[in-house]
This record gives structure tokens, sequence and C-alpha cells, in this order.
């Protein structure tokens, strides 16, 4: 019997310390650097609302009441928004405390991603739950959750979002083994996760499908992160569990990826995040057209 539970919770870990960013996350969360005009983890809460998902639980850790304070109310910057005709921007604040019943936990040392999914055990309860990386920015127009969910509903268990990336980049990544499994309509970009190995050397590597940061997992992952020992850089894993998980097909059922080959942008990277509100920034339509014809002029400066 296949292990396919209803989805609608999902896990956003937050605890990083951002020293990639530092000195601008000295005092601020890396979460809450702005895309645009919204911080980025705003974009993967509406990612996860999008597909369905609005019981959102954060792992946070020290420093980041930021992140509560922005999805909670803001009565007085409300109230002023209101007396002063800006509707718009009431709207926009609102939607932030409005789109997701929120809670947080927080990881006590920062032990690894494994231990910050473990950290939710008691939210998630005996569910299936989605993972999504907070620096792992999923552009809105290419979703890539609901065709996990899909594949969830289709052959059960543990769900991973896969993305070929060139050979250069395959040590920064887990890595995923992966067999092909028969089409058929609809999930032609599924295929078999038979182990998954965390940040190898290239010449290491079981292929060039990295995993990126968006999961589905059983609630059986919870005892094998239990289980699971330190592993590279003295963290718990979640990639050591998964691939335990990959053996242990009678627990928690089979692991499956879903190829992505969309937009995706890593904002916990400098390159990354400029990537990023550059790449959204151009093409907004209040922004866009006076945007790019200041980018092509600057460009073209470079040029010269």
């Amino acid at each position: 019997m296949l292990n396919t539970r209803s989805i609608s919770k999902a896990v956003i870990p937050a605890a990083g310390m951002g020293t990639r960013f530092l000195p601008a996350t000295k005092a601020m969360p890396k979460e809450m650097l702005p895309v645009v005009d919204e911080p980025a983890i705003q974009y993967v809460v509406e990612e996860a609302v999008a597909a369905g998902l609005k019981e959102i639980v954060m792992v946070t850790g020290r420093n980041k009441r930021a992140l509560e304070d922005h999805f909670d109310r803001a009565a007085e910057l409300e109230d002023a928004l209101e007396k002063n005709g800006r509707l718009d921007l009431l709207a926009a604040v609102r939607e932030s405390t409005e789109m997701a019943h929120m809670h947080y936990v927080r990881q006590a040392n920062p032990r690894g991603l494994g231990d910050a999914v473990l950290t939710a055990s008691a939210f998630v309860g005996n569910e299936s739950f989605a993972v999504l990386l907070g620096d792992d920015l999923i552009d809105p127009r290419d979703p890539i959750l609901p065709a996990m969910i899909s594949a969830h509903e289709k052959f059960g268990g543990a769900i991973l979002a896969l993305m070929e990336v060139p050979k250069s980049e395959i040590s920064l990544y887990g890595v995923a083994a992966v067999a092909q499994i028969p089409a058929e309509p609809g999930f032609e970009n599924v295929v078999r996760v038979t182990g998954v190995l965390e940040k190898p050397k290239a010449e290491d590597a079981p292929s060039n499908f990295a995993v990126i940061g968006r999961y589905l997992l059983p609630a059986e992952i919870f005892d094998v992160l239990r289980e699971t020992k330190p592993g590279r850089g003295g963290e718990i894993q979640l990639t050591d569990a998964i691939q335990e998980l990959t053996q242990r097909s009678d627990h928690g059922g089979p692991v499956h990826g879903v190829i992505f080959r969309g937009r995706r942008y890593d904002t916990g990277d400098k390159l990354g995040y400029l990537q990023a509100v550059v790449r959204l920034a151009a093409e907004r339509d209040d922004l866009g057209p006076s945007f790019r014809t200041w980018l092509k002029n600057f460009v073209r400066g470079l040029q010269d």
C-alpha cells in the first residue's frame, strides 16, 4: 500500500546565521533581505500557499524575531496607511499577515538541516509534509511543488526536486543517483532516486542531478533523523536521512525525484541574490520598462 497522505503542512528552516552576507546580516536575518520590495522569505511562503500548503512552521534561531514580526499584524502601520489613503500599500502589508497560518519553533543549536527538520516534528505529527529552504527562490512563474505533490499522490514516499547542474558546480549540492521509470503521461520528468550523496567531488558524483531546496517527506523521516549520526561538517544532514530512505523502501515508501527545468535563484549566495533582484525587477510590469532601459544603457556603458 502506497504511503500517500494528504499534504497540508510546510516546514521552512530559517535558523542559519547568514555569514555570507555579513555585515548586512549582523542584526537582520538573511531571509529578510529584500528581493525588490518583498523579503526573500515571503516568496517562499507565497510559493507554499500557492500549492495549497497554508499551515507553515518556520524553524528559527537567535536574532530571528524579525521573521515573526514580518508575518504578524502591524496595527499602527496599518492604521497610518489607512488614514493616509495608501490602500495599495495597506493591502500589501496585510497580505503577509493573512496568507497563511504561521507557526514558529526554535532550533536551539545549529546542528544542521536534518536537525532543523526534526525540530518541526511535533508540528507535523504523523503526516507527510513539505520542506522549503529559504535560500532557494523558485520563480513564481515556474512552480515545482504542484508536480511534486502529484508525484507523491502517484508514487507515495519521498519526493525530491532535482535540477541538472554543470559538473563544475556539482560539489556544492547533494547529488542523486537516479534510475529511469516507465514514462507515464504527466510524469515524464519523474525518476526513481536510488541514493543521495552530500556534496561529492565531481568525479565521485553519481549523476549531474542536484537536489535543490524542495522536498516532500513522509513522517517516517523523523524516526530516521533521530537515528542519524552527525555527518559532513559535524551536522545532522537531511541528505543522510534521505539516503537511508532509499535503502528502506518499506519504511516511509520509495524516493522519487521531479526534474526541475525552470528559473531558480540561490538567494543565499551574493551572485544568485543579485541575479534574482535584477531578473524579477526587469520582468515586473510596474518597474520593468524603465529598469530594462536603464540596465541596457548601464551594460552598454560597461562595454565602451
